[in-house]
């Protein structure tokens, strides 16, 4: 098992993150993948949305029972400027109000959608304004009172729930979570908030890295969980203090590096130290 490897890899990004917090110019590393392209943190709660979803947007849901929509909303669309756009027609939920802006904003030649979480209509030829609103937000909303978390129900007991609606796949329902185990009080204390994790095809790939094998192995979600948690319990990957949410992106971003290093392909995004968008 190369969890050494991974857990350089680890060191090093996260070592860029505090060189960058405490100042320090750039370059903040001498790997030269890692100071050309973009990579996400170690841990997603150091992540540039999730800390401005943290300090402008769940604050103002506070205390609501259904700020779990709030979290839905904000992760399908994944993009501060179109939330800001929105805040006011979330909760209660306004579709009209809440299509019209987003049109609007689409007509003016703004984004609506963050690239780096891919949102469809999953084959319906309409908007993807209009999908989300009809066929992902309504039905949720309608649903609300048997959607708020409740005492005793695990991450990934809420998980499943969540992926019975369209538009919400594992990937989108587990970034959900990821976000209401901080800010929802029934889900901030579940028996399974370090365990739970769910795959993502880059997480896969990753975890087949670690194990020396084939890249695209296929896996079983069960046994991928399982040989996850063997991972976090590895002396080289404990003392990150991550929970498994954390180590899965961890193995997608690993993935990422790796098919650099080996020629494979190169990342998508290239960092930009100014750059002002999101």
């Amino acid at each position: 098992m190369r969890a050494k490897e991974l857990a350089a890899f680890i060191k090093e990004r996260d070592l860029i993150r505090l060189r960058k917090e405490d100042g320090v110019k750039r370059p903040w590393t001498t790997d030269p993948i890692l100071h050309k392209f973009r990579f996400c943190n170690i841990r997603r709660e150091d992540d540039r949305v999730t800390r401005w979803l943290r300090n402008n947007w769940y604050f103002h849901f506070a205390g609501d029972p259904d700020i779990w929509f709030a979290a839905v909303v904000a992760r399908l669309l994944n993009f501060p400027y179109s939330l800001d756009a929105i805040r006011n027609e979330v909760l209660p939920f306004n579709p009209k109000v809440f299509a019209k802006l987003l049109h609007a904003r689409k007509a003016l030649g703004l984004k609506n959608f963050n690239a780096a979480y891919i949102v469809s209509t999953n084959g319906v030829a309409m908007d993807k304004v209009d999908y989300l609103v009809e066929r992902v937000l309504t039905p949720l909303w309608h649903d609300r009172k048997m959607l708020r978390p409740k005492p005793h129900v695990t991450l990934e007991i809420y998980h499943a729930l969540l992926m019975h609606y369209d538009g919400l796949g594992s990937f989108i329902a587990a970034q959900v979570i990821g976000d209401l185990k901080y800010i929802s009080g029934p889900l901030r204390d579940t028996d399974d908030w370090n365990a739970f994790a769910a795959s993502g095809p880059g997480s896969k790939r990753g975890l087949n890295r670690v194990l020396g094998r084939a890249p695209d192995t296929p896996w079983r979600e069960m046994d991928w969980r399982m040989v996850l948690e063997e991972l976090a319990d590895k002396a080289s990957i404990k003392k990150f203090k991550l929970h498994n949410q954390d180590l899965q992106n961890c193995l997608c971003e690993f993935d990422k590096y790796e098919r650099a290093r080996l020629g494979e392909g190169t990342p998508k995004q290239i960092y930009k130290e100014n750059e002002s968008c999101w």
